[in-house]
């Protein structure tokens, strides 16, 4: 078969140890959406109009550190921005709410692309991608 039978992502679902911090890292530090909430779950939804997170609370926490080499499960999850300026600003807008930066706007590749990682309040290794274009 040659032809994906997907069509794009629906949303990722992320478990998060801090409902609401996690939901404010994305509305107010991104600029995101809150769609709905669910709570029941409970659950937040963001959208930044294009890609939908839902965020779910993890009912226990047993939270094992970011390790690539022994950790089955999600690496990070990454987001494109506009412009090198708009990754610039991401950067210095985490600084000062003092999210846990990984590694600041760097060249990714032979560039021009550059990228930056960082932590999500409940510690999901997030990254921003500027294509470089």
């Amino acid at each position: 078969m040659n032809t994906p039978i997907t069509s794009g992502t629906h949303h990722i679902g992320l478990t998060v140890s801090k409902l609401e911090a996690s939901a404010q890292f994305f509305t107010s530090l991104l600029g995101w959406k809150e769609v709905r909430r669910n709570d029941e779950y409970p659950a937040i939804y963001v959208s930044d109009g294009k890609t939908m997170v839902t965020l779910w609370a993890a009912k226990e926490q047993a939270f094992v550190g970011f390790d690539r080499k022994r950790n089955v499960g999600l690496h990070h999850v990454a987001f494109q921005v506009g412009s090198e300026s708009d990754l610039n600003t991401i950067h210095d807008r985490l600084l000062s709410h003092g999210i846990e930066i990984e590694f600041a706007p760097e060249q990714l590749g032979q560039g021009p692309a550059r990228h930056m990682m960082c932590y999500e309040p409940s510690g999901i290794r997030v990254e921003f991608t500027w294509p470089g274009n």
